[in-house]
């Protein structure tokens, strides 16, 4: 065990903060228009390994963890397929911001959640498992409408020269 956790466990978390760190590589590069080709790499990797990890904790029934790493393998579906199966395209250029960062949207989501819950300081705003009440809740509220307002920036904004 290191940090009180298993090696899958600390695995899982390191490709988590990967794709996360990564991701914000990549969002800046779809508000600036910059491909960020090995960041994408890393992103989209890292984020799909996290979310597929994710299913072999053990579970009884669907989870809230569940569903997002589901959501979170979808939009990823789409932002490979926008950026390296149809080159950005079209409406793949779209696809490919949305599902890029609907994806670093959920790992940071996970992120807040995982912080309440195992933070000392956050876990006494929310007690409850899994994580909820007004801290919890103003938290995320501000992660999403932060991921909105970049997001639709992102899509209006990225426009990069080639594929």
């Amino acid at each position: 065990m290191v940090f009180g956790m298993t090696t899958f466990t600390l695995v899982h978390v390191l490709l988590s903060l990967i794709g996360i760190l990564s991701g914000f590589m990549v969002l800046y590069g779809l508000v600036t228009s910059n491909l960020m080709n090995g960041w994408t790499t890393v992103f989209l990797a890292a984020t799909l390994a996290t979310s597929v990890t994710g299913f072999f904790f053990p579970f009884h029934g669907v989870t809230p963890g569940i569903v997002l790493g589901v959501l979170s393998i979808i939009a990823l579906a789409g932002a490979a397929a926008g950026r390296y199966g149809f080159h950005l395209a079209g409406a793949w250029r779209g696809i490919y911001v949305a599902g890029s960062v609907a994806a670093l949207y959920f790992n940071v989501f996970v992120l807040v959640a995982q912080a309440f819950d195992k933070i000392p300081a956050l876990h006494a705003l929310a007690p409850t498992k899994p994580p909820s009440g007004p801290a919890f809740a103003i938290s995320q509220g501000i992660v999403l409408v932060f991921f909105v307002v970049v997001g639709v920036l992102a899509v209006r904004r990225f426009r990069p020269a080639t594929a």
